[in-house]
């Protein structure tokens, strides 16, 4: 065995700085400490039970009526990943809960600094951290064709996206939403015209995916029928998606297709910012996502709907999801709300972020914004360049944040009814032992305390 391994085999159970060493190794070490680390935490990960898993099996089992109503959480951690995620295990193992997702988005990869292999080795490490066991949903959201760049060279865009997803599956991102709703073309005559380059694209990705997937992984792929912040989404559309997306996957030989499907109810994501920096409240179509949930199920034997940009609702607006059987909510900007706005995080830190989203954001400061809402809209771009400074915060800083970061987990887990759910996901998700070869060894295998073994 490899010697870090059997090292930190030896003194992690007993010593939990040993972890918080290893994961900043992960995330801010040589290329070859990062590798290493990275390595040692999947492989301990894949020995006490904490593996990367796929949610479709679960989905599917939702869609055939053999679970009750549940809405999964999906969770985009974004600022002090590691501190965040601790608060979303801590909150799991109190209330049970196994449903849940950490997740990423194309976009936020770039502005976060986070690529797929240190999220998944942050995500196992936190988990591992807090003694959460059991399958680890890890997400790749809004893997997004963007729509500009695809007109201009579409095979190119295509080959971006491919290339993450490749990334995304090598570091153990087992769920993907595949977001092709940027090409449908709502001035087509007909729903099916309208739907076409998303259903086909989609399809194609679908097949990419299923092709490179893990042994004894049948990776959960999500669809996306209208973009978020658009036109409304409705069964006529979900229909015209499915019945294409369907009959092309078909054409492209006997796959696996979708667990699950994106729709538009009438969020944004981020919310609706007003002049003061507030949010507005938002009216969601219920009775849209309901049907469209049912239709999801009924006809195509999916999970059910996905509602996205739901973070910064109303804490009564969450019962509802599970109540209209919406199968997954997807949630972030609340989240990185509650860092950079918390009473313990230092005053002059939050005063160089606003002066950098100043200086360095000033192109994206709409015109009749005020500067209030220019910065809520903007500042998640310096969650990269201030990553090691919110590492760096003190002890006690970091955990009178994580303590309200753990309360607003708990309140969503028990709104969307996923608390209690440990034992089902237990006993449907079964993700196999995937051992991986270790890297290169580097010269300081380990902290000098864990090599002690105290």
């Amino acid at each position: 065995m490899h010697e870090t391994l059997r090292r930190f085999q030896q003194a992690a159970v007993r010593q939990s700085a040993a972890m918080d060493e290893l994961v900043r190794r992960a995330v801010f070490g040589s290329t070859a400490e990062r590798e290493e680390a990275r390595w040692v935490i999947w492989e301990v990960g894949q020995r006490a039970g904490v593996r990367p898993a796929s949610i479709h099996d679960l989905y599917l089992a939702r869609g055939r009526g053999e679970l009750p109503p549940f809405t999964t959480p999906a969770m985009n951690i974004r600022v002090l990943s590691y501190d965040s995620a601790r608060a979303i295990f801590r909150a799991a193992r109190r209330l049970d809960v196994g449903a849940l997702i950490c997740e990423i988005a194309r976009s936020e990869i770039g502005y976060t600094e986070q690529r797929p292999p240190e999220y998944v080795a942050v995500v196992t490490a936190a988990a591992l951290r807090e003694g959460f066991t059991g399958p680890l949903f890890i997400q790749g959201d809004h893997v997004q064709v963007n729509a500009k760049k695809y007109a201009i060279d579409p095979d190119a865009e295509i080959a971006a996206v491919r290339a993450l997803i490749e990334e995304e599956l090598a570091a153990g991102f087992y769920n993907i939403d595949v977001d092709t709703s940027t090409l449908v073309d709502l001035s087509q005559p007909t729903l099916d015209e309208q739907q076409r380059v998303n259903f086909e694209r989609a399809a194609e990705t679908t097949k990419f995916i299923r092709d490179r997937e893990p042994e004894g992984v049948t990776v959960s792929v999500g669809a996306e029928i209208g973009e978020v912040g658009g036109k409304n989404s409705d069964v006529h559309e979900l229909r015209a998606f499915m019945d294409g997306y369907l009959r092309t996957l078909k054409r492209l030989g006997p796959h696996v297709g979708i667990s699950k499907i994106s729709v538009q109810t009438g969020t944004s994501h981020g919310g609706v910012v007003l002049p003061d920096g507030s949010i507005a409240k938002v009216q969601i179509d219920l009775d849209a996502l309901k049907a469209l949930s049912r239709d999801a199920r009924e006809q195509y034997g999916l999970g059910g709907a996905v509602q996205h940009g739901a973070s910064t609702l109303p804490p009564e607006a969450f019962g509802a999801f599970p109540a209209c059987e919406a199968i997954e909510i997807h949630l972030a900007t609340n989240f990185q709300t509650i860092v950079f706005d918390h009473p313990r995080l230092p005053a002059d830190l939050r005063s160089e972020v606003n002066a950098w989203v100043k200086a360095e954001c000033k192109d994206e400061w709409k015109k009749g914004d005020t500067e209030q809402q220019f910065i809520y809209k903007s500042r998640k771009k310096a969650v990269g360049p201030f990553k090691r400074r919110m590492w760096d915060l003190p002890e006690d800083v970091r955990q009178a944040i994580g303590a309200d970061l753990e309360k607003t987990f708990a309140f969503l887990f028990e709104q969307l009814r996923v608390a209690g759910t440990r034992a089902a996901v237990d006993r449907i998700v079964k993700p196999p032992l995937q051992s991986h070869a270790a890297p290169r060894p580097v010269a300081a295998h380990a902290p000098d305390d864990l090599e002690a073994g105290e």
